[in-house]
């Protein structure tokens, strides 16, 4: 969509079952200017795309002609709290309309099942009605509306087999005579009870749902309510709303983080583990950024506020989670092809059922058509089929926040399950992206210490990360530099300078060469380094061929057991980057990467993705550059480092909060317990349907005489549901694929610190 859209999320009350998913999907669409609509049963949201001319108040008109209630939630919109207490709202209103019906049908279920105690059709009458028009009016106030508008619905199929026992039942009180002779039998107890148990089942599912956003409702009580802020140099408790970017707050040892900031004063050690998954507390000091929601464990800090509100990461968290939550898979079409004819279909089995026991039934017919009619309205559940997809996505989306993984893309949680090939940036993803001295080696006549420091001085002018490297060693050794004159850099080369009056060369073989120079005393280190995956660069000092340097970036400690654990996923691993060949085979002999693609331009990264997808392959691209944003985007599946760029995470579908590479197999892991998991709900709520329907039409009466009563029909129907979120919430206790705990490091030569000889 273009920058002429826009696009809102809506709150949507009254939705019971698949229907109403569907009837208010085909609403909103039908509103002009309206590009795309998408409804979520289990977060009772609607997310819209509009024209920009359109805007939502005409959507929020068009859900309430179709029988529902709508209203905006805004990008600041603490809603998660009041759905939490509409939530609970909802489940004492349905907790006290249970007790309620339960005590009236009591006595009329005794009545009935109790030969010895006799038919009081009066009482039952009096106590009937209690319960249909009291504790089950809400299934009248939204069942006949959609009748009347012809867009039947679950409670449309309560309000049809209740009232048709109850109804047939009053004939069979007060007007006997106008039944045929044996067919003025009572029903009050079923529809009482399959009130009563449809009630029951509508309370179990209201908790249930209500934990299926739990996730949510625990990265919401993350932000504290105050902040500590320094004004006119005393120290406030203020309300978060009152704080403002550029204030000062104070953090104290056992305190929330309040806001987004950076510190300006103290150290301490911060739990960021509800943010990133990274389970070790991380050192804060002058200069660090610390966020909103994260722990201080020890020390205390002064931070300056830099992001308050909406801007903060915590509540982008939030709204990611919450927008993967709200969304829909493809494996949900469907869903939404068998709903949308489902409830008609089942009215149109009642009414057949009804015909053909009128027709072909044992005497008197009467009775056996409206009971076996009934049963097919009672047991008929879009609600189980409505709720099989987004239970399990609400629920998975949950558990991947809390381990650091965040879906950006609706389809990404589906297409992770389907990719067979991951293929991974080097520098800063598989490596820690920052290159570090590994190796200096002096020539015969030097001193390595000497020519580290000279080396330095005249790095310490260049701006190449291989220069900070060596700035970085000869600093950590306490090395004094001398002064530097006649600086000049040599693209493609290295640099020369003079340092107090010594002239120093540094750079590459072919800067050696220039310089008249014989590397022959330095081809079996440089082959070995070469080997290791390293950049071997040489130092001349007044004319003479002084050192061998080494500068690599370090492999991530916990690479191998990413690349492992993607391995043992029966997934094959390939490494894309821009270095030069010989280090990236290196890195990848060492890790086991199956597939190399080296020295490629970031474009070349985009075709390199399209060569290795051959074959049908789905591939999924991890990187963390401004460099990678094309690949991110280009591959089925793009994944971030969330410590790198903001445009690699935004041409992303999922973003790894830790920085962790661990958390790529953690995601997969997850997305294809999740797809089970909705296979599982699915093939459920299909099967129950198939065949419990034509059981409580009397498919086996004629075998063995069985009829499914509608009372075990409405407790069927319930249990249903319930099984589908019971599963669904199962996913809460899934283990990540690796837990992100410290690993020990690789046991390959190119890793952090260096090596000094002679």
């Amino acid at each position: 969509m273009g920058s002429s859209t826009a696009s809102a999320s809506l709150h949507i009350e009254g939705m019971t079952c698949a229907s109403c998913v569907g009837r208010v999907e085909r609403a909103i669409r039908a509103v002009p200017g309206v590009a795309e609509a998408s409804v979520n049963l289990a977060t009772e949201r609607a997310n819209v795309r509009f024209d920009r001319d359109a805007g939502p108040l005409a959507v929020i008109d068009a859900i309430r002609d179709a029988g529902y209630t709508a209203r905006p939630l805004l990008p600041d919109d603490d809603s998660s709290d009041r759905e939490a207490e509409a939530r609970e709202r909802e489940f004492a209103g349905l907790r006290r309309s249970l007790i309620a019906a339960a005590l009236l049908t009591l006595p009329v279920f005794l009545i009935a099942m109790a030969p010895g105690l006799g038919h009081h059709p009066p009482i039952e009458f009096a106590l009937a009605t209690l319960v249909l028009f009291g504790p089950g009016l809400r299934f009248y106030r939204k069942g006949i509306p959609a009748l009347l508008r012809r867009a039947p619905d679950m409670n449309s199929l309560v309000v049809l087999g209740t009232a048709a026992a109850w109804g047939y039942s009053v004939v069979a009180t007060f007007l006997p005579r106008a039944l045929p002779a044996g067919t003025a039998h009572l029903y009050y107890e079923a529809s009482s009870v399959i009130v009563t148990l449809i009630l029951l089942g509508r309370m179990l599912e209201a908790r249930a749902r209500g934990r299926t956003s739990q996730a949510i409702r625990r990265l919401v009580g993350l932000r504290p309510k105050t902040a500590r802020v320094l004004r006119d140099g005393e120290a406030r408790d203020v309300p978060l709303d009152e704080v403002t970017p550029g204030d000062l707050v104070q953090v104290r040892p056992g305190e929330r983080v309040p806001v987004d900031g950076v510190v300006v004063e103290g150290n301490s050690l911060v739990d960021e583990a509800m943010i990133s998954g990274e389970p070790l507390p991380l050192r804060k000091g002058p200069g660090a950024e610390v966020t909103g929601g994260t722990i201080n464990r020890t020390g205390s800090f002064t931070a300056r506020v830099s992001r308050t509100g909406a801007d903060t990461l915590l509540a982008q968290i939030i709204r990611m989670v919450e927008q993967a939550q709200g969304s829909k898979l493809p494996i949900q079409a469907l869903v939404d092809k068998v709903t949308a004819w489902f409830v008609p279909a089942v009215m149109a089995a009642a009414l057949a059922t009804f015909a053909l026991w009128m027709a072909l039934g044992p005497r008197p017919a009467l009775g056996f058509a409206l009971v076996n009619a009934v049963a097919v309205l009672i047991i008929a559940c879009p609600c189980a089929m409505g709720l099989a997809t987004p239970t399990s996505i609400m629920v998975g989306t949950g558990r991947a926040a809390e381990w650091g993984l965040l879906f950006r893309k609706d389809e990404a949680l589906q297409a992770l399950r389907d990719v067979s090939v991951v293929a991974l940036d080097k520098t800063g993803t598989l490596t820690a992206g920052q290159p570090e001295l590994t190796d200096l080696v002096a020539a015969e006549g030097f001193d390595a210490g000497e020519v580290l420091a000279l080396v330095a001085a005249v790095e310490a002018r260049s701006e190449h990360p291989i220069a900070a490297a060596i700035v970085e060693a000869a600093d950590a050794r306490g090395l004094a530099y001398g002064r530097v004159s006649g600086f000049e850099a040599l693209p493609g080369h290295g640099v020369t300078a003079m340092v107090d009056g010594r002239g120093v060369a540094i750079g590459a073989d072919r800067l050696m060469a220039r310089h008249g120079l014989d590397l022959a005393p330095f081809a079996e280190t440089a082959a070995r380094l070469g080997e290791e995956g390293k950049s071997p660069l040489y130092a001349a000092i007044d004319g003479r061929l002084a050192a061998i340097i080494a500068v690599a970036d370090p492999i991530r400690e916990t690479s191998p057991q990413a690349i492992a654990a993607l391995h043992a996923l029966g997934l094959k691993v390939a490494i894309i980057t821009g270095d030069n060949r010989r280090t990236a085979e290196a890195i990848a002999r060492a890790l086991g990467i199956d597939e190399v693609v080296a020295e490629v331009l970031p474009a070349g990264k985009v075709e390199a993705l399209r060569a290795l997808r051959g074959q049908g392959r789905r591939i999924a691209f991890v990187g963390d550059g401004i460099n990678d944003a094309p690949a991110l985007a280009e591959a089925d599946v793009g994944i971030a480092i969330g410590t790198g760029t903001d445009i690699a995470i935004e041409s992303a579908d999922v973003i790894l909060m830790s920085g962790d590479v661990r958390g790529v197999p953690n995601a997969i892991g997850l997305s294809r317990a999740t797809i089970r998991n909705i296979r599982q709900n699915l093939f459920w709520a299909f099967a129950y349907n198939v065949l419990l329907i034509p059981v409580a039409a009397g498919a086996l009466y004629p075998v063995s005489g069985t009829l499914l009563s509608p009372m075990l029909a409405a407790g069927a129907m319930a249990m249903s549901s319930l099984f589908v979120l019971g599963n669904a919430l199962r996913l809460r206790r899934a283990a990540p694929t690796l837990a992100l705990r410290a690993a020990p490091p690789p046991p390959i030569s190119s890793q952090p610190g260096y090596r000094i000889a002679r």
